[in-house]
């Protein structure tokens, strides 16, 4: 029925579906969380602020993403479920309006040896086109990972039957037989494995976990191939033959029945084919001094089998379009066309764009995946999300913008935006103001750090957290300004024809007695000359440079701050000496540990198909140690007592009074200048975040006798109200007579620095030249760099 011109129209009602418009968290207590309440609205950019371990990652990692992933999984079979790691609830009263969540985090790339950024964004697999000429197979002919397979043998054909029929199965694969598609043949050298002038009685294996007596060293002396007491060097032909390569035998040693199989291939299985980063320290240090890692001759460190190689489209081979700039990948692939297979091709484009769009055009797809930063492997893992025909979507990001430029903060900020403005969630944890500045919603959390945190201190719009009075507000718009003064070098560390990656020849004098700051673009090659030229620069640097990367730390969950410094030592000597007692009392991964629990402090029940469960220990009510133990006291605390305080807290007991220990008192020093006094001792290494895990590194290394210090992008998960407190640390270093030189794309740091070498103009092979070398002040004059015109903006020049 028609209406009446002029008459009211009523505005339909709202759909009940459009009103679940916000994710609600209340009652959030996950590590350092107090009863955290908030909502969040989707389909809107929140960004996630405050200190670095003020629980930003508690609440959108440990609570929402974690609490998203174990109802997805709940959603499969139970039988599905075993094979899934379980997830226990994260401490939190309600959670609604949850989305899917995927969590794209700095967690490094798998350092598989066959994993490079083309087979880990598939770009790999869409290269594998059936257009090479000549033809020599399907696309598994071109994959590195797949070995050509040829075996025949009878099968029987039917049941009940003797009746067989001689088949034959045959698969072409892409693996270089040589190499089996690692790139790289390893060679042992002997002399590490063993010393010949000795017999196996007398202990001739070195390699570590051989020595006499235990089940390595029993298969080789019971095996009856050698005579245990004649020296190696002494063994005939066949021994020798028996004692390094003979293949695996099935035999009976001492009552036992075994395997025995040659000490090389033995090795080999046991240690090489693991992740070196993966090894115990003492595996790794062997590793290194007995192993020699060479490009395999027969690839020439493509990966590829010859017929592989052969096989070209316009005379590019797979290995030469791997092997190229993604940049120029995707100018290549631009110019093919080939009906037959278009909607590849157009896919294929759209993968290697967004390389390019992303900032990473730089890389190859040959590059190993475990060889990139913490921050390139998040943009990375961000490729396969950009093209997502999915929406609805919660999307976590931690820190995107680390190892950025300036100049490629925008470029990130315009991809969060795409991804907002799909109809997703986008809830992002970062320090940068250029990034808080585009949120729809901002949540400032604090006001300190760990058990000074855990609350929500601010919740709306950039402008309200301006003037909303918090750390973070109040921060928001330092700006550093450039030093009136610099200090002058008081020597060069000359380094000369460097070609390290996408080094370009570059010859340049690094000043020392100062705090120089290497500069520029992601991928100009700034790592590549710090990290490629200056170990083994020890005469030069005149004691030696400490290097402080951005290799993760390992640690279990049995690691903590005070075990990984070294300062458990002297505390426990100090509780062993004030008691009569023996110092393994007071650990708890050795005699001093609870029974019950193991030292752990909690109890961890697996539950086959259900989620696990770490439950407290109620023999030790958490403490870790056994009652006895806690009986024995320093300065009236007992062990105890003395890992759940604060490194503050520590510096002042071990300081004086009856507990004064100089030696842990160093190393406490060294962590509360680094900006860690907040953490407790005891608190485990898999709590802390990736500013805390960088920071607690730097100050292990604070006490080793370098000359030169560097660092990687030390300002990597600091707070705006941090950097300062850093610039003082690095100030104090310069000070104290040594050289600091520090990689790094903070302003704040550039405008600091006594000396600075840029490096550019562009990434990859656009870069790898040193495109200005000055103080800051000529570099914001000069404005002849990209790294130029962010500074000069930055310091409002």
């Amino acid at each position: 029925m028609s209406r009446a011109p002029g008459t009211d129209t009523q505005a339909p009602a709202p759909h009940l579906a459009d009103t679940h418009d916000l994710i609600r968290v209340h009652g959030a207590r996950e590590n350092n969380l107090k009863d955290v309440s908030i909502e969040i609205p989707k389909r809107r950019l929140t960004v996630f602020t405050g200190v670095s371990g003020s629980g930003k990652s508690s609440l959108v990692f440990d609570t929402i993403a974690a609490e998203s992933q174990r109802l997805i999984n709940e959603t499969y079979s139970a039988f599905v479920q075993g094979f899934m790691p379980t997830l226990a609830r994260p401490e939190v009263d309600v959670l609604d309006g949850l989305t899917t969540v995927i969590a794209v985090d700095q967690q490094r790339m798998g350092g598989d040896p066959r994993s490079t950024v083309g087979t880990a964004t598939d770009a790999n697999a869409m290269l594998r086109s059936r257009l090479g000429t000549p033809h020599i197979g399907p696309p598994g002919a071109f994959a590195f990972n797949v070995p050509s397979v040829r075996a025949s043998g009878a099968i029987t054909v039917e049941r009940g039957t003797k009746k067989a029929v001689k088949a034959t199965y045959s698969r072409t694969g892409g693996m270089c037989p040589r190499c089996e598609g690692r790139g790289s043949v390893s060679d042992l050298d002997l002399t590490q494995l063993y010393d010949d002038s000795k017999s196996l009685s007398e202990g001739a294996l070195t390699v570590p976990g051989y020595k006499p007596g235990g089940w390595n060293f029993r298969l080789y002396s019971g095996s009856g191939f050698f005579d245990v007491d004649k020296p190696i060097g002494k063994y005939t032909k066949r021994e020798l033959h028996d004692f390094l390569h003979r293949e695996p035998t099935r035999m009976k040693i001492e009552g036992i029945n075994m395997t025995y199989e040659g000490l090389i291939p033995r090795v080999q299985k046991s240690m090489l084919a693991k992740d070196r980063e993966a090894m115990q320290p003492h595996i790794r240090e062997f590793v290194d001094r007995a192993v020699t890692f060479t490009t395999c001759p027969e690839c020439d460190g493509t990966r590829l089998s010859a017929a592989a190689r052969s096989s070209k489209i316009q005379g590019i081979s797979i290995a030469d379009a791997c092997a190229m700039q993604i940049s120029d990948l995707a100018a290549w692939v631009r110019g093919l066309t080939e009906p037959s297979v278009a909607p590849l091709l157009t896919t294929l484009q759209h993968t290697l764009e967004s390389f390019v769009e992303i900032g990473l055009g730089y890389l190859a797809l040959d590059r190993p995946s475990g060889t990139l930063s913490g921050g390139e492997a998040q943009r990375v893992k961000m490729i396969r999300h950009l093209g997502s025909s999915l929406t609805d979507v919660t999307y976590v990001f931690d820190e995107p913008t680390i190892g950025l430029h300036p100049h490629d903060v925008q470029r990130m900020n315009d991809l969060l935006l795409r991804l907002r403005d799909k109809g997703n969630t986008v809830l992002v944890v970062e320090h940068k103001p250029e990034t808080i500045a585009i949120a729809d919603h901002v949540v400032d959390l604090g006001p300190g750090a760990g058990t000074a945190g855990g609350s929500v201190c601010y919740e709306g719009t950039v402008e309200g957290l301006r003037g909303g009075g918090t750390v973070t507000g109040r921060h928001l718009d330092d700006r550093a300004a450039l030093k009136e003064t610099v200090r002058k070098p008081t020597g060069r560390l000359p380094i000369r024809g460097a070609t390290t990656h996408n080094l370009q020849g570059v010859d340049v004098d690094l000043p020392l007695g100062v705090l120089c700051v290497v500069t520029g673009v992601a991928g100009s090659g700034k790592s590549s000359l710090v990290h490629g030229s200056l170990p083994g620069q020890s005469e030069a640097a005149g004691g030696g440079v400490v290097s402080v990367d951005q290799s993760p730390i390992r640690g279990s969950r049995r690691s903590n701050p005070a075990t990984y410094t070294g300062l458990l030592d002297p505390i426990r000597k100090a509780f062993a000496k004030a008691n009569g007692v023996k110092p393994a009392l007071f650990s708890a991964n050795s005699e001093g540990a609870c029974p019950t629990c193991n030292g752990a402090g909690v109890i961890y029940t697996d539950l086959a198909m259900m989620a696990g469960v770490a439950t407290t220990c109620e023999e030790c009510d958490g403490k870790r140690f056994d009652a006895s133990v806690l009986e024995y006291h320093l300065g009236g605390r007992d062990i105890s007592e003395v890992l759940a305080m604060s490194v503050t807290e520590a510096e002042e007991f071990f300081g004086a009074g009856e507990a004064r220990t100089p030696a842990a008192h160093k190393v406490l020093e060294r962590l509360a200048d680094v900006g860690l006094g907040y953490l407790t001792l005891g608190q485990p290494l898999t709590t802390l975040s990736g500013g805390e895990r960088q920071r607690l590194k730097l100050a292990t290394h604070m006490a080793e006798k370098g000359g030169v210090y560097v660092l990687d992008e030390p300002t990597a998960g600091l707070h705006l109200a941090d950097v300062e407190q850093l610039l003082g640390l690095l100030d104090r270093l310069v000070d104290s007579g040594k050289s600091v030189i520090v990689v790094e794309h903070h302003q704040a740091v550039m405008a600091h620095a006594d000396w600075i070498v840029d490096l550019g103009p562009g990434a990859g092979h656009d870069g790898g030249r040193i495109v200005f070398e000055g103080t800051p002040a000529d570099l914001v004059a000069a404005r002849s760099t990209l790294t130029g015109e962010h500074l000069a903006a930055y310091v409002g020049s």
